[in-house]
């Protein structure tokens, strides 16, 4: 007999209450075990214990269960459009591959042939930069040879963009017309690219409100006007909640604008896009685009308008996560970037370039490198992996679901104190937006220099041996779509790097490794990790004995010393072996764990190497010592 056939088995509610305390349980056994208490003495749940909390403040608990479960979200393309705004999405197809043209500069014949070789090998959609690139008068030519009633553009123009956005409907006039007619969905739409209001917080360039809106009134069947981009907050800073909030809220704003033209409400609704930033966070970008679509459709209810409530997405892989250092690691931050887009339900997708961080001049490989690695990133996810051939599959998952409701809940919260407060108008004029995302900034730097928010190649497990990047040039981004606000997330310890880089000879600090290599090992290598992260080389002589002390000093020319070993071998090697670096001249001479494990009664290290401090601020006070202290000359 099983436990389902058993009639005294607990059912429901009651079955699932007891699966629960059982892995409560075991949870807590786990825990107090590896903390070497009782169950009893554990201060919190296992729950409670095993829960983390993201930086825009959500809760991920260990365990989702049927408890978890919200209301059914109805079918792709209905509403609430939680599930994906296009009701006969192809399959076949998937989302857009939406390649981006016009950033390397080159004449608009040079961008119509790297656009027709892009279509040929997989490119679905064009994003294409025209102010400080072709020129709206070159867009025609850009685009000869396109069928546009297959591939959806979207127009990248700045102060340009009345101008681009006329020359593109005179262009699609005259494009021709592919031998087999389009399905007509949301894939297809094409967006003038016009971005006034979100513009104006991040700096760029821009047009005029009331000039965009008269615009709007003559586009055409499948045209729209307004690109709401979430990406101007996002490199600002911005959290999730912030940037789909604000978003909402600036949409919101252009609606109000057109109905007050004349358009109706669905109208209005139906001429915004969404530009979203995906970083390389899968589970959260997945969420993100869910939650836009399910606070997009709520605003279009309370206006009445529920039909037009589908949110149109343009997922673009965060520029502010891309890294200038070991930039190779970006694909693979792009790739989990690229996937939560997809598996979100994004419209179009676009993959910045690996070395998008990195001046032009910077760049190892050629910019075609570049974006063939970006688009056969997408193909591979498409047509490898298959994620285009299931709408929506992460639905129905607990965690999921959960998290898509948590974060339309936050994003709703900002878009509703954004109207409390006059608009999203008066909320960017009177610097509330400014200071909520300079605030979110600020908790993010924080996180990232206390490495609880670890970067790949960066803050963790640097190259030293990177070549130099010239002085000076440490957030020089070339990228077009970057804004004079972008605060790339990696911007602190590669200041750092660069810093040490400029020097004459690499800045070096000592280690003094007590016992034997099973003994400290794991704390030389943590520290000479967390010393290359500010770009200051480790010297391991290996195991040594306080009598080596004064001649590895001499020898190195060290100024600064980390003692690396067990608690065990700090109480009998420890004093002696400080006392040994400070007879040898070593200014600082610092400990490798925490303080506790120094003996007490005794002269103390000056400082402590441990997880958890706040790495920047401990490499920049190194770097001022090793630089003007005499070991280095900058």
């Amino acid at each position: 007999m099983t436990a389902s056939d058993d009639p005294a088995a607990p059912r429901g509610a009651d079955a699932l209450r007891q699966a629960y305390d059982e892995w409560s349980e075991a949870a807590a056994g786990v825990l107090a075990k590896a903390r070497k208490v009782s169950a009893d003495e554990l201060p919190d749940t296992a729950e409670a214990l095993l829960s983390t909390t993201t930086g825009d403040g959500t809760v991920v608990r260990p365990l989702y269960t049927r408890k978890d479960e919200v209301a059914e979200s109805g079918l792709p393309g209905q509403f609430p459009f939680v599930r994906g705004a296009d009701p006969v999405r192809d399959v076949n197809v998937g989302w857009r591959v939406t390649e981006r043209f016009g950033d390397e500069g080159g004449s608009a014949e040079e961008v119509n042939e790297q656009i027709l070789d892009a279509a040929g090998n997989g490119t679905s959609g064009l994003w294409l930069k025209v102010d400080g690139g072709i020129g709206a008068d070159g867009i025609a030519t850009a685009l000869r040879g396109v069928y546009l009633d297959l591939m959806p553009v979207t127009l990248d123009a700045g102060a340009e963009g009345i101008e681009a956005a006329r020359a593109y409907l005179e262009a699609r006039v005259a494009a021709p017309v592919a031998p087999q007619a389009a399905p007509s969905t949301i894939a297809n739409v094409q967006s003038l690219g016009l971005s006034p209001y979100t513009a104006q917080f991040s700096g760029r360039a821009t047009v005029d409100v009331d000039a965009a809106t008269a615009l709007a009134a003559d586009a055409p069947e499948g045209v729209r006007t307004f690109r709401v981009d979430g990406t101007d907050f996002s490199q600002a800073g911005a959290n999730n909640p912030q940037e789909l909030g604000l978003s909402v809220a600036a949409a919101v704003a252009h609606v109000r604008d057109l109905v007050a033209a004349g358009r109706s409400r669905a109208e209005a609704l139906g001429q915004i896009t969404f530009g979203v930033s995906v970083d390389d966070d899968q589970f959260a970008g997945i969420a993100k685009l869910r939650a836009l679509r399910t606070v997009w459709a709520r605003v279009a209810d309370v206006l009445g308008e529920p039909d037009a409530g589908a949110a149109v997405t343009h997922a673009v892989t965060d520029l502010a996560m891309l890294t200038q250092r070991d930039p190779w690691v970006n694909m693979l931050r792009s790739t989990v970037a690229a996937f939560g887009a997809g598996v979100g339900g994004a419209d179009q997708v676009t993959v910045l370039g690996y070395d998008a961080a990195l001046p032009a001049g910077e760049r190892s490989s050629s910019a075609s490198f570049s974006h063939r690695i970006a688009r056969n990133t997408q193909l591979l996810l498409l047509e490898e992996s298959n994620l285009g051939r299931v709408l929506d599959p992460a639905g129905g998952s607990w965690y999921v679901e959960s998290l898509t409701a948590d974060l339309a809940a936050a994003a709703w919260d900002v878009f509703t104190e954004v109207e409390r407060r006059g608009g999203y108008q008066t909320a960017l004029s009177d610097g509330w937006i400014g200071e909520q995302i300079a605030e979110s900034l600020a908790a993010r730097d924080l996180r990232v220099a206390h490495r609880t928010a670890p970067l790949t190649g960066v803050s963790e497990f640097p190259n030293l041996d990177e070549a130099a990047r010239p002085a000076g040039t440490a957030q020089t981004v070339d990228l077009a779509t970057a804004t004079p606000k972008l605060a790339r997330v990696a911007r602190q310890f590669e200041a750092l790097r660069d810093r040490a880089d400029a020097a004459r000879t690499r800045p070096s600090v000592l280690l003094l490794p007590l016992g034997s290599v099973a003994e400290h090992n794991g704390r030389t290598t943590f520290v000479a990790n967390l010393l290359a992260a500010g770009g200051i080389s480790a010297i391991n002589p290996g195991p040594i004995e306080p009598d080596q002390i004064a001649g590895l000093t001499a020898e190195n020319a060290a100024t600064v010393a980390v003692l690396c070993g067990t608690a065990k071998r700090y109480a009998s090697d420890g004093p002696s072996a400080l006392a040994a670096a400070r007879a040898a001249g070593v200014d600082r001479v610092l400990l490798a764990g925490p303080d506790r494990e120094w003996p007490e009664a005794t002269d103390r290290c000056d400082g402590s190497l441990r997880v958890g401090i706040d790495a920047v601020a401990t490499l920049t006070e190194l770097l001022d010592h090793l630089t003007d202290g005499g070991s280095v000359s900058a």
